[in-house]
């Protein structure tokens, strides 16, 4: 029988195994996640994970630790998160969402990024090729905003309709670096996205 910190400790472990812990939704989770960080990071280390958490912004997720962590005679252990391959919309998405975060938290104004449809499609649209059809062109974009909602990284905000609030992990996966490099390369994206077209 699983002794009372074993019982704790699963508390938080399996909410983390299962996506990102959020101290705003998870309030119990996250506390008892604050209390036993170390034990958890050393739990979840034997399953190849490494424990990563923000207390700032107020999230927590699990990732897979580098080959190098790990005895070159044994290798790493099965991944247990697995990786997920995007289309190059989505990633281009994500980046755009990052980089609209980063200008919000330069603002400084709102502690939360909320855009409606009409925001995320005016973000979008100019790097995607061109068509005559509206429709299927916002179609398409539904099904790349439906995507990274699944991902984790927006949240509908069911109170507004048509909005979503973009979760500020998205941070720890899109990082300054990455952004940099995305806005030295964003006129080679839209030319390769437009098929070579200017805007």
């Amino acid at each position: 029988m699983p002794d009372n910190e074993t019982l704790r400790l699963s508390q938080a472990v399996v909410p983390l195994l299962k996506g990102v812990v959020y101290r705003d939704q998870q309030e119990q989770t996250w506390q008892v996640l604050l209390e036993r960080r170390a034990a958890l990071a050393d739990y979840v280390r034997v399953m190849g994970l490494g424990l990563e958490v923000d207390e700032t912004e107020g999230y927590a997720f699990l990732r897979t630790l580098p080959e190098s962590e790990f005895p070159e005679d044994l290798g790493p252990p099965p991944r247990l998160v697995p990786r997920r391959s995007l289309s190059f919309p989505v990633s281009l998405l994500l980046a755009l969402l990052r980089r609209r975060l980063a200008e919000a938290d330069a603002d400084g104004s709102e502690p939360r990024l909320i855009l409606t449809r009409a925001q995320i499609v005016d973000m979008i649209r100019h790097f995607l090729p061109e068509t005559s059809n509206e429709a299927r062109l916002f179609d398409r974009i539904d099904a790349h905003i439906d995507k990274v909602v699944q991902l984790g990284f927006l949240r509908q905000v069911k109170e507004h309709g048509q909005t979503w609030e973009v979760r500020r992990v998205l941070k720890a996966f899109v990082d300054a670096e990455t952004l940099s490099d995305f806005e030295a390369r964003l006129e080679e994206y839209a030319q390769v996205l437009t098929g070579g077209k200017e805007s």
